[in-house]
């Protein structure tokens, strides 16, 4: 004869149940059907050998860890839960699932609170950022020494520009989570913040005529310019734009993919490099250079970073787009005439904006 301390707990559980564990015993568990909730209440209940218990920590009614219960015994063939000598005891079935369940609730919870927060002092994140060094030379060096000062376990993949096509699809597979730059128009589906901008201006050798006399619009158009070599071919860049606008073309002599080099090649030479005042003013001090203003109205450069809606709430892209914000505006020079820092912009969408193409979205 059966005692009753081997009777399963919780809701009568007559024979028709019992055949249909025999049955549920020689087929496979069908764990599509067990979700976290059910997991984190069995966990509970033999945790506490107790429903009533389970259902006051869980803050449930007992009959819903009940019908819990009874729900995954259907589905394991098993008691899980039964009254022993000094009353309930997980069965040798449940016992094995103590530590699996815990470890997928811990699981679970870190899962969420990865989502939730973003702790750099001991992420091991990677960050990718695609930028060029045309921003300002101390950029991307400082950029990296205060993501490694305040995330000291995480990874940082510095990438280099490419054209509009290129940087959208970047951005919208995750290969990149930032790309910094000052394209005239960027796509309207993408997120902007700016970060600062800047006056055009002209670096040339401390030995240039034009550094002693100035020079005339024909004399600067015709005078040896260094540029950097196109991300797309056929493109161009902020300055030609500019002049083309206005049916002026300059005499680029020189094209070089690497920013940095040019200004130590306008140090020996007669070349023109027209760019930023805060890019040039890096150089003045520890190269024969000087700055001097080009001989027509320039718009001002406006630096930024783009990212997509997929990063746009993600903790540690937030974190990442901050700290930028906060490099680049410790780059710029108080007081000075070059660089203004712009006031950050709302998370908000940009309304449409005039003419064809459709001004980004914008955030802080």
């Amino acid at each position: 004869m059966r005692s009753d301390y081997a009777t399963p707990i919780g809701l009568a559980y007559g024979g028709d149940d019992s055949r249909d564990n025999r049955s549920h015993m020689s087929r496979p568990v069908p764990w599509d059907s067990i979700d976290l909730h059910s997991i984190r209440v069995l966990h509970t209940v033999l945790s506490e050998r107790s429903v009533t218990r389970a259902a006051v920590r869980l803050g449930l009614h007992q009959p819903a860890v009940s019908a819990v219960l009874r729900r995954l015994r259907r589905l394991t063939g098993d008691a899980l839960l039964v009254r022993g000598g000094g009353g309930l005891v997980p069965t040798a079935v449940a016992q094995r699932m103590i530590g699996p369940m815990g470890e997928i609730l811990r699981q679970a919870d870190g899962m969420l609170a990865a989502a939730r927060a973003f702790d750099p002092a001991h992420s091991e994140h990677t960050f990718s950022v695609a930028a060029s060094d045309y921003l300002d030379p101390w950029f991307l060096p400082r950029l990296v020494a205060r993501l490694k000062a305040q995330a000291p376990h995480c990874r940082i993949d510095l990438q280099p520009l490419g054209g509009v096509p290129d940087y959208r699809q970047r951005l919208a597979t995750g290969e990149v989570d930032v790309v910094i730059g000052n394209w005239p128009e960027v796509p309207g589906e993408l997120h902007q913040g700016r970060l600062f901008g800047d006056e055009v201006v002209c670096l040339v050798a401390q030995h240039h005529p034009a550094r002693r006399r100035g020079w005339t619009l024909p004399e600067w158009l015709a005078a040896e310019h260094v540029a950097p070599t196109a991300l797309v071919p056929g493109t161009r860049g902020v300055i030609d734009e500019h002049l083309a606008r206005r049916g002026l073309q300059r005499n680029i002599v020189v094209r070089c993919p690497h920013f940095g080099l040019i200004p130590a090649m306008v140090a020996d030479s007669l070349l023109v490099l027209t760019t930023g005042r805060q890019y040039c003013e890096r150089f003045t001090a520890t190269l024969p250079v000087a700055i001097v203003p080009p001989p027509l109205d320039f718009p001002r450069l406006q630096y930024y970073q783009l990212w997509h809606d997929r990063t746009h709430h993600a903790p540690a892209a937030q974190w990442l787009r901050q700290t930028i914000r906060d490099v680049a505006a410790a780059l710029v020079a108080p007081g000075g005439t070059g660089a203004a820092a712009l006031p950050s912009m709302p998370s908000t969408r940009a309304a449409q904006a005039p003419g064809p193409s459709q001004a980004a979205r914008t955030d802080r």
